[in-house]
């Protein structure tokens, strides 16, 4: 059984909050005004104090109750939202990330604090010492008598609830009288030290305090009473509740809030946490499963016996749908990896005083988790290369005519099996003739080599090429286009780049929607058996007699007009032995790169479940993985974008030696 850890509990509830947070001050910088994504805001901060304080994380719980302070004033409309305070507010995010999982990073905050204190105290539209009297600040017709009644969680003490801190937060809602109650206080040899026995009554002067007081009791209301109504100004104060003696018209809203927040409890109940790692685990026993099916199925593809072919049947049938069923749970929405690059955009163009328009669209569209985790580092660079090469400074888009805001979208939309993402910009787009002098000038063409564009604006990813005149933080140094190709290839996905002058260019990713199992074609090589992707299968030919007989010759097949280069496995894996008679050749293709593979024998198609190669072998770019068969031998997986990759290499050699 494992258990669970309350502290790395709190500190993944605390991520999900730091990112809510994030993107509502992101949100709250294009929209000051916007009372919501304040209020949502100051939500995240006091539930990240308040669970901080309940799981010892007293440096968070400290740091976020001076942060969340200071935010108060915007909240109270004392302050305004403006681009400074939202730049110290982010920087005060990141602290508490960087304290949540490290304490001893505390040793900055106080800083941060200050200058969080400067900004909100400057930007303010009064005063300090005017502030003190908030209450007459609202109009005097809105403020109403309330009264609040409530007795703690027996709990609540032992849990480190102090009620003299609530007390307090009550007490920044407006004017208040407090009273103990003190009937509840049972005889000294009965009462328990550790049970909080005294209620409290809170007469509160306020415009509406529900809101509020919801905040004030977040984490205890559900155990807790609580009753909050409205004194009438000239009449008698309303009878104090008791546990049998609810009040019977005026319910307050506060209950009814709860109410609906109980409402809103059972339906987040249908949803459930669970450790990636369990994911994993059980993606491996639904792949060990599928092979044994397979096993099963072939058993009874040769045999007579009619009850084992009807549970082989049904076998499969339910294999199949635990397979859909278990790949459907780990996916996940885009949109958690997008709301990720709203904050570089934002800090991006701070850097490069550039302003940008960030714009996503189909964030609904689900990938598989451990494809959404390795596409985040290839997407920063893609957007960071948008953002620094891409965009032009405001005044040279002044001068081309163009907004001095440049955009960036980020896009994704399912294509078939495959999920397609674009990186858009409405920059200057790819100087054709920059890549080629600077391919040149590293060597990786010939000065009178001839490219498509295509092939030119593949150079780019190329390791070591830029074509930046100096390296600065941010790019130069030609690293980080090539760890997109490298990614991309790893995921068995595609790239491709379009170009207008003048008006942008745009990064188009094709993924698979999953890693764990793969539709494939089953080829045999002599004695070898290879999966080979479907998704990149094109079409299947048979090798001419011709074709065998030039095997010194160009290696390229005529289909349909079009010259298709082809690789021999038998001559890539050096596999010894005499050819078959009727050799086939299975086109595939990645990007807008096609190569034929001329294989032995076309077996069929399978369900493949991948299985990582071993460290010593993960070097082997020609296979991205290997695969159990039914009959438990061995299949390898052939990397499809490398193979096209050396097939275009071979093109390129083939026309150089020719002319």
């Amino acid at each position: 059984m494992i258990g669970i850890d309350p502290a790395e509990t709190f500190r993944q509830e605390a991520r999900d909050l730091l990112e809510e947070l994030e993107s509502g001050l992101l949100d709250l910088g294009q929209d000051p005004q916007n009372r919501a994504l304040i209020d949502s805001s100051f939500r995240a901060l006091h539930t990240i104090k308040g669970s901080g304080a309940m799981f010892g994380f007293t440096a968070v719980a400290n740091f976020v109750h001076e942060f969340e302070t200071a935010f108060d004033r915007v909240r109270k409309g004392q302050s305004d939202a403006s681009s400074r305070l939202i730049d110290i507010a982010l920087e005060a995010k990141d602290y508490i990330s960087a304290l949540i999982e490290d304490e001893e990073t505390y040793v900055d905050g106080d800083a941060i604090l200050s200058r969080l204190r400067v900004i909100v105290g400057s930007s303010a539209t009064a005063p300090a010492a005017d502030v003190a009297p908030a209450a007459p600040s609202v109009a005097p017709d809105g403020i109403k008598s309330w009264r609040l009644e409530f007795y703690l969680p027996s709990d609540a003490l032992v849990f480190g609830t102090n009620p003299q801190l609530l007390l307090a937060e009550l007490a920044d809602i407006g004017p208040t009288k407090v009273m103990a109650l003190t009937e509840r206080v049972p005889a000294l040899d009965t009462l328990d030290p550790e049970v909080p026995h005294i209620g409290w009554r809170v007469d509160i002067d306020a415009v509406d305090p529900s809101g509020a007081i919801d905040d004030v009791f977040m984490f205890l209301r559900d155990a807790m009473e609580l009753t909050l109504v409205e004194v009438a100004p000239e009449a008698a104060p309303a009878p104090v509740s008791g546990p049998s003696e609810p009040a019977p018209s005026s319910v307050s809203k506060v209950a009814a809030s709860a109410k609906a927040d109980a409402t809103g409890d059972k339906a987040a109940s249908t949803s459930l946490r669970v450790p990636a790692e369990r994911l994993d685990e059980l993606m491996d026993r639904v792949g060990e499963l599928v092979i044994a099916q397979a096993r099963l199925s072939q058993l009874a593809a040769h045999s007579d016996d009619a009850t084992l072919k009807s549970v082989a049947e049904d076998l499969e049938r339910l294999s199949s749908g635990l397979r859909d069923t278990t790949m459907g749970i780990r996916m996940v929405p885009i949109g958690t990896l997008f709301s990720r690059f709203r904050r570089l955009v934002y800090d991006l163009s701070s850097e490069l005083g550039k302003p940008i328009e960030f714009v996503t669209a189909g964030e609904d569209t689900e990938l598989d988790k451990n494809v959404i985790e390795r596409l985040a580092d290839p997407l920063v660079h893609l957007i960071r290369n948008a953002v620094d090469h891409g965009l032009e400074s405001p005044d040279r888009r002044r001068a081309s005519g163009k907004s001095e805001t440049g955009i960036v979208r980020l896009s994704a939309t399912y294509s078939g099996a495959e999920v397609a993402i674009s990186v858009t910009d409405d920059g200057a787009g790819l100087d054709a003739q920059r890549i080629r002098a600077k391919a040149e000038e590293n060597g990786l063409i010939s000065a009178d080599a001839k490219l498509s564009d295509q092939e030119l604006y593949q150079l780019i990813f190329a390791p070591g090429f830029s074509t930046a005149q100096q390296v600065t933080s941010l790019s130069g140094r030609g690293v980080g286009m090539d760890v997109v190709k490298r990614t991309i290839d790893g995921l068995r996905g595609t790239i491709e780049l379009n170009t207008n002058p003048g008006a942008g260019t745009t990064a188009s990713l094709r993924l698979p929607l999953t890693l764990a199992i793969i539709e494939g074609m089953l080829v045999r090589v002599g004695d070898g058996l290879y999966t080979i992707p479907l998704a990149a299968v094109e079409e299947c030919v048979e090798l001419t007699a011709e074709a065998e007989a030039t095997r010194s010759g160009r290696n390229f097949l005529d289909i349909r007009g079009s010259l298709v280069p082809y690789l021999r496995l038998r001559e890539v894996f050096q596999t010894p032995g005499v050819t078959g008679e009727h050799q086939k050749v299975v086109i595939v293709s990645s990007g807008e790169g096609r190569v034929g593979l001329v294989v032995d024998q076309i077996i069929g198609n399978n369900q493949t479940v991948i299985k990582q190669l071993s460290r010593l072998h993960s070097g082997i770019r020609t296979f991205s993985g290997a695969t159990i068969l039914g009959d438990g031998s061995v299949a390898l997986i052939l990397d499809t974008a490398h193979l096209v990759s050396a097939g275009q290499s071979y093109v390129g050699r083939s026309e150089r030696a020719a002319s």
